[in-house]
């Protein structure tokens, strides 16, 4: 933005004060006229006041309250103390120095280096331009700095047109890309659109000449041609006994020369340089008012489009039709409901973004976009509320300040949540600079990690060399958004992925061997598993997020393999025992005991082993000591199942990984009661800030492990929870 040396714009010698405050006296009460030649006294001995008086004309044309012309006059008195500060305050009030304060704070970022360009040449990005626009609407507790700020970029480029400083073109540009779409978003139409007439006027003067030219009338005329029509229609719409409203649309130079390039059209081919609206009751009245247009002028082939039957994808809807109308002028005629008119300039925000071009995505933007439309009804209403006071109060808002937009050491806006932190903004700008951060300037000043930040703040991120995240910043007191803190979480990933990689890898041979497949592509077994890569399938095996029971059911499906052989068992006698929740096919009443090393849990598929005086020992059927059995001792084995009917519990062990941090266990332990899990053993040890634990536990059956197991899972810090054995 630019807020100092303004070009001087008109003379000011000749300046009548009191007829132009006569001039004001037909809009403001007496004591109002006072305050705002009070503003205009202060401002008359300073340099900006041709720009001052400009300014506070344009937002006298918008009908906007005193307050806001008299801070327009003060918006360049100096407040560089309190005490000037102070004197401001008890010559205006301190609702006008409260906007004039706004406004200087504003012209604060300019000096500060915002830019709006990237490199030499290059335009702003649509999400820069419009990070710059959300941040000018966040700084503002009142949005009438915001009125202030556009007609004074208004005012500034009236100026510079007359102007051959270089820097009128940096001036045009951030009008173009910032500040005339921020007029449009408001829905500010005089301000957007002699915005940009004036900044193209100044980055493309031949260009604008051209277009001048091409247009076979001036504007005034073509108002005026505008005004004819709209009797006429009027007329028309008593004598078919419609009720409806008959307003002109007339084009600007900008428009016309953006729709023939966006649409590849010469300027004979553009139809709306002259256009009306009509608006009506109902649905119905829409296409008699068609019928009736097309009655009176003759239509243009091609140029009828029905978006009521057939609306806009963000569900706009109107019939536009194009007209060869009086003295033989092409004419743009828009029809509507008033209620589809409501929708089109207070419902549908894509609808905006849509005349701007961008790509934001609707979702992204819902709630920035509800509050735009419930500033631009606030807008069109303040002719219409009686209070001017009531109607002041409702810009003293807070809308915007659910997000915060603070500035890279180059200028470049940075969008985060309320409450982010230094770290959530490295982490914003790169993963590489959120790990390697160390420390934080906040303008200029050196900050804590856990400072909260706000909005037009400049960032500086102190970094080392070779640096890593630390695991305290998984905490919300250091990083606020989920963003930054999965970038954390990867990162610890990664430093385990070699031993997880080399433990998956062994974990495969060993199923491999087991199964007996050789040759075989194990690419097409991670593709299975939706996994892009060989070795990031084999890290998820060593991490426990993939289980050798998955992996060889997955073998043997691409392998086409029958099941293995340790679940055939010899045919025995039919004799069943039934031990507790265990029942063993073909021998008598034998002790039953479980493997200690596999620990089977119904529904695990379970096996029988005649032991050499220990009775049957049950174990799970992908258990190690079943799979490497010699045929000597395989009649040993015995046919087994779970008897549902019992209730007995089962011991089981489950490791728990998580980076180590005060109230752990208890957290755990928390979440095993919660399971009705019980507990009859622990082990645990710490390295490198590495938590590894080992609990014994007692359950029912895999389900009630299972439901325990993802629960761990949630808590903060746990790396990976899973059966052991």
């Amino acid at each position: 933005m630019v807020f100092a040396a303004h070009p001087i714009t008109d003379s000011v010698e000749a300046f009548n004060r009191d007829a132009w405050l006569d001039s004001l006296r037909a809009a403001y009460t007496p004591a109002e006229i006072d305050l705002i030649g009070q503003a205009l006294d202060s401002a008359a001995d300073r340099a900006s006041f041709a720009q001052s008086l400009g300014t506070a004309n344009v937002l006298a044309g918008l009908s906007m309250d005193y307050q806001t012309v008299a801070a327009a006059l003060a918006a360049y008195a100096p407040l560089e103390n309190e005490q000037q500060r102070n004197a401001l305050k008890a010559l205006l009030g301190p609702d006008v120095a409260r906007l004039v304060e706004g406004v200087s704070r504003m012209g604060q970022l300019h000096r500060a280096g915002i830019d709006v360009t990237l490199d030499e040449g290059k335009k702003t990005p649509v999400n820069q331009a419009e990070s710059l626009r959300k941040m000018l609407l966040a700084m503002a507790e009142d949005v009438r700095v915001v009125l202030i700020v556009l007609a004074d970029q208004v005012q500034m480029l009236r100026g510079w047109v007359k102007s051959s400083d270089p820097a009128r073109e940096r001036a045009a540009q951030e009008a173009q890309e910032i500040f005339a779409p921020l007029a449009n978003r408001l829905g500010i139409w005089q301000i957007k659109w002699e915005l940009e007439d004036l900044a193209l006027r100044i980055l493309e003067p031949a260009l604008y000449k051209k277009m001048a030219k091409l247009l076979d009338q001036r504007r005034v005329d073509r108002e005026d041609y505008l005004t004819q029509v709209i009797e006429q229609l009027r007329g028309e719409l008593v004598q078919a006994g419609v009720q409806g409203e008959v307003s002109g649309r007339p084009k600007h130079i900008y428009s016309i020369w953006r729709k023939m390039k966006l649409k590849h059209l010469d300027f004979d081919q553009v139809y709306d340089v002259r256009a009306v609206r009509v608006l009506v009751n109902d649905l119905k009245d829409c296409y008699t008012v068609l019928g009736m247009v097309h009655g009176l002028w003759q239509p243009i082939p091609g140029e009828f489009d029905d978006y009521i039957a057939h609306p806009k994808s963000n569900d706009y809807r109107s019939l536009h039709t194009a007209v060869i109308g009086p003295e033989g002028r092409a004419l743009e005629v828009q029809i509507r409901t008033f209620e589809m008119h409501q929708h089109a300039e207070f419902g549908v925000a894509a609808h905006w973004r849509y005349k701007e071009g961008a790509q934001a995505s609707p979702k992204s933007s819902q709630g920035f976009d509800e509050k735009i439309a419930w500033l631009r009804q606030l807008l069109a209403w303040k002719d219409e509320v009686a209070d001017a006071g009531e109607w002041v109060e409702q810009f003293k808002t807070e809308l915007f300040q659910d997000r915060v937009y603070v500035l890279t050491p180059q200028g470049r806006v940075i969008d985060l949540p309320q409450g982010a932190t230094p770290l959530d903004f490295a982490y914003a700008v790169h993963s590489d600079l959120g790990h390697r951060c160390r420390g934080a300037k906040v303008d200029g000043s050196i900050v804590p990690l856990t400072y909260k930040l706000k909005n037009a703040q400049r960032i500086e991120i102190l970094t080392a060399k070779q640096g890593q995240p630390s695991r305290d910043w998984l905490s919300p007191e250091y990083l606020a958004t989920s963003r930054g803190r999965a970038k954390v979480r990867q990162w610890f990933n990664q430093q385990n992925f070699d031993q997880d990689l080399a433990q998956g890898r062994d974990m495969l041979d060993r199923e491999l061997h087991r199964l007996g497949v050789t040759g075989f592509n194990q690419d097409k077994l991670a593709a299975k598993f939706h996994v892009p890569r060989l070795e990031e399938f084999l890290a998820a095996l060593g991490r426990g997020e993939i289980t050798p029971n998955q992996t060889a059911l997955a073998i043997q499906d691409l392998a086409e393999l029958k099941p293995v052989a340790p679940v055939t068992t010899p045919k025995r006698e039919r004799v069943r025992t039934v031990k507790g929740d265990v029942i063993i096919e073909g021998v008598g009443s034998l002790q039953v005991s479980y493997g200690k090393c596999c620990k089977p849990v119904p529904p695990d598929p379970i096996v029988g082993y005649i032991t050499q005086g220990r009775g049957v020992m049950v174990h799970r059927q992908d258990c190690g000591n079943v799979t490497r059995i010699t045929d000597a001792r395989r009649p040993r084995l015995l046919a087994a199942s779970w008897n549902t009917g019992a209730n007995v519990l089962h011991v089981v062990e489950v490791g728990v990984q998580a980076y180590d941090r005060q109230g752990l266990l208890r957290d755990i332990s928390a979440a095993l009661a919660t399971g009705k899990v019980n507990v009859i053993g622990v082990k645990s040890k710490t390295e490198s800030g590495v938590a590894d634990m080992r609990f014994t536990l007692e359950v029912r059956d895999l389900t009630q492990l299972s439901r325990v197991l993802i629960e761990i899972k949630k808590l903060s810090s746990v790396r990976l929870a899973r059966r052991v054995g």
